[in-house]
């Protein structure tokens, strides 16, 4: 190697912290996406009906695979993984497929391995589709790219706006101004951290934060430390727990869809990632990251997990802390593979209440729609068709969630994608910027002065000149 290469300096996406500092902060990632990984198998268990023990069993297996496709996602192997900071884990948008599956199947028993089946087949035809899937790259400008982002960010919002309210809709306490209180009193903590505070204490400011909502939260009885009591301290994901893996086509069909789903948002979630650590993610990178998520969910149901994909919510947490090494959210996975392993360590983080996870999103969350702004502001919003394609994506994207009833009356396969804002809000800006920037007279209006859009290719990640 010579002196002038060794002289080169590391990205910080390939960035090595010291190892305090890789575990504080790659718990802290965890504990931004530990939710959303276990709802899925929560829900779908319970539609079964599986046992406390079986339900404890599903979750800690979808945390340990959510472990392994992270370690794929980060560290990588040949061509798969993006080699970004991202967290994998269970992919909420197979929820309502899977528990139509569970209800459709007569012998609850076959459920899981139908399931099963399907994620595996979905997994290893998305693993095929992923190099022509990433060529989608080049329609992803920054015009595209921020209004995508910004909807990430607003899409997640309420799902923290829930977790304030408390765990249980139906509970009297539900929406309690003890719960609310709970959840401004961790965003104001987490806000003066990162105010008042310096170095690694600013960085870790969202760890901190729940840490010290789950202490205050103790004296309204809020915190429930039964999950730690009743768990075990050593369990392993034992391969096919629930049974051999079924190949039923309609639920194979359902999955595929799920996982077109998946790789349109895993997608837009990399261009987004590649954005706030300033490493554009090119149409490889994107191949390379669509190959682990896939690969990643052929390989869950072995250890009876579900579909992984990549996580949008630890985007804020990056776009928050500045912290951009892969290797810290490579430890995050490594302390998801643990709790996997490890029920009782698992059930620590189930410890903090959800109202204090829902203070720490709103932050979180809203970081990622502010990167989104950001990314907005330099793709030439002074230009008429810039202003509508964001306007009318922005608005299609936001009807899930301003009115989810809205798509009631479409077939339940429509609205796996209709009911998903960042896909339809993508799809959207998408052929909104084809249509009035690259198809007629809208691509010679292009203001040439605009180097992302005009000077180098669509994604402006290559840096390469587009062609006539």
């Amino acid at each position: 190697m010579s002196a002038q290469s060794a002289a080169q300096p590391v990205h910080p996406v390939d960035e090595k912290l010291p190892a305090l500092k890789m575990a504080t902060t790659g718990l802290q990632h965890v504990a931004a996406m530990y939710a959303g990984v276990v709802a899925p198998p929560l829900i779908v268990g319970a539609a079964i009906g599986l046992s406390a023990g079986d339900l404890t069993f599903l979750t800690g297996a979808c945390l340990f695979t959510a472990g392994l496709a992270t370690f794929l996602q980060t560290l990588g192997i040949w061509k798969i993984g993006a080699r970004l900071p991202f967290v994998n884990g269970v992919t909420f948008a197979g929820v309502a497929p899977m528990t139509a599956i569970v209800a459709s199947t007569e012998d609850k028993s076959d459920a899981l391995p139908i399931i099963f089946g399907a994620v595996i087949v979905a997994g290893l035809l998305g693993f095929l589709a992923a190099p022509f899937f990433s060529k989608a790259v080049r329609f992803f400008p920054p015009v595209v790219t921020g209004t995508v982002i910004t909807l990430i960010g607003i899409s997640l919002l309420p799902v923290a706006f829930g977790w304030a309210q408390g765990p249980n809709p139906a509970a009297d306490d539900y929406g309690s101004a003890t719960n609310l209180g709970l959840a401004a009193g961790t965003l104001l903590i987490v806000l003066l951290l990162r105010r008042f505070t310096r170095g690694f204490v600013k960085q870790i400011a969202v760890l901190l934060g729940l840490v010290a909502g789950t202490l205050i939260a103790i004296p309204f009885g809020v915190t429930d430390f039964g999950p730690v009591a009743d768990a075990a301290v050593i369990g392993f994901p034992t391969p096919f727990h629930f049974g051999a893996p079924q190949f039923q086509l309609a639920a194979i069909i359902s999955l595929c869809v799920v996982m077109v789903v998946s790789m349109t948002e895993s997608t837009a979630d990399m261009l987004a990632l590649g954005e706030i650590v300033e490493r554009p993610a090119d149409e490889r990178t994107i191949a390379a990251g669509l190959r682990a998520d896939t690969l990643g969910s052929a390989i869950s149901p072995l250890f009876n997990g579900f579909m992984c994909s990549a996580f949008a919510q630890n985007i804020g947490l990056v776009a928050m802390t500045k912290i951009r090494s892969r290797y810290v959210v490579a430890a995050g996975g490594g302390f998801l593979v643990l709790m996997g392993l490890c029920p009782m360590a698992a059930s620590l983080i189930a410890v903090v209440p959800r109202p204090v996870l829902g203070g720490a999103g709103v932050v979180l969350f809203g970081s990622v729609a502010a990167s989104g702004i950001q990314t907005l502001v330099r793709a030439g919003l002074d230009k008429d068709n810039n202003v509508l394609i964001v306007a009318v994506s922005l608005a299609v994207g936001i009807v899930p969630i301003t009115a989810p009833e809205f798509y009631h009356a479409f077939p339940e396969t429509a609205r796996i994608v209709l009911d998903s804002g960042i896909s339809t809000g993508c799809v959207a800006a998408v052929a909104l910027n084809l249509v009035f920037n690259h198809l007629g007279k809208g691509r010679e209006a292009q203001d040439v002065t605009h180097p992302m859009e005009a000077g180098e290719e669509i994604t402006g990640a290559t840096r390469a000149p587009a062609t006539p």
